[in-house]
């Protein structure tokens, strides 16, 4: 099977899912939300990132780099994307890491052998491996296979995805699936749409789906003030988790904070960050009185 990208591996992670985990961050999403922590996990091809503010103007990538594609500048280091083949060399040379590659090829046995060294962890806590991105479903056959590979070696698997791929893909990762964290951003079509990229169609319908087969569940929602944080959307949002077949599911609300400006800018991607506000706390305790009046339980972070 072919290499997939990856732009992170996350070790001792504790809020994707139970005990001490692995967190994959897959590259490649078919959603593109206006508030997205990861920028760098949407494009499915390498990217170049590079910040300013850490480049000491040595002139070494500009030298190094293969196509001729750099030019020193006062202002910093300056890319003509015509000619970089995103080789790579610019990263490997510099420094201070100014300049980085987001993107990783990573094959299914090089996978195991990152997930086998941190087994022991696992076994202690109760922990496991988490897929997350960018979105994994995106990525479903080699994503099932490292569930497969996981499974057979008693590690706990969880899945963190916005669900926006067909049933087939939905219930074929189920099979190998012991908890999905399921991203749930707002329930008007056509808002979702205008802040996601798409309507949200079939990320209720596998929502609902997942919830009638018996899978495990826990319901993600990113807040983000005057979008998606509404009396009105909240309403909606807990009657339509309310619905859900199965006992009532845990909901983990994850307020908007602007901590990945920087991301945007290593990017050359500013003019797409949006600029949003975080909800306040009076806002955040209403939304989990919401979700309460109905006996779900809602909290902060996870």
């Amino acid at each position: 099977m072919s290499k997939n990208l990856i732009f992170d591996i996350k070790r001792y992670a504790i809020n994707d899912g139970p005990g001490i985990r692995l967190v994959v961050f897959f590259k490649g999403c078919n959603l593109h939300c206006s508030w997205c922590h990861n920028p760098e996990s949407i494009s499915a091809k390498p990217e170049k990132m590079y910040s300013v503010q850490k480049c000491i103007l040595c002139g070494t990538c500009v030298v190094d780099c293969p196509e001729s594609a750099l030019s020193l500048t006062n202002e910093g280091i300056v890319t003509q994307h015509d000619l970089c083949i995103l080789c790579g060399k610019c990263a490997e040379v510099c420094p201070t890491k100014a300049i980085e590659m987001s993107g990783k090829p990573m094959s299914v046995s090089e996978f195991m052998e990152v997930i086998e060294k941190e087994k022991i962890f696992f076994d202690q806590s109760g922990g496991g491996v988490t897929f997350s991105g960018g979105e994994p479903l995106f990525h479903a056959e080699f994503l099932i296979t490292l569930l497969e590979n996981c499974g057979k070696r008693g590690i706990h698997r969880a899945v963190d995805t916005a669900g926006n791929v067909t049933e087939k893909i939905i219930l074929d990762v189920a099979k190998h699936t012991d908890l999905f964290l399921y991203d749930l951003k707002m329930m008007d079509s056509a808002l979702h749409k205008k802040w996601t990229g798409s309507s949200n169609e079939l990320i209720l319908n596998n929502l609902s789906l997942l919830a009638s087969i018996g899978a495990n569940i826990i319901i993600r929602i990113p807040l983000i003030a005057g979008i998606n944080d509404t009396v009105e959307n909240i309403s909606q949002t807990v009657q339509f988790i309310a619905g859900l077949a199965g006992e009532k599911k845990e909901v983990h609300l994850l307020p908007y904070h602007a901590i990945a400006q920087h991301k945007y800018l290593k990017l050359g991607k500013s003019d797409d960050f949006e600029t949003l506000q975080e909800p306040d706390s009076e806002t955040i305790q209403r939304v989990i009185e919401q979700f309460e009046s109905v006996g779900i339980k809602a909290s902060v972070g996870g």
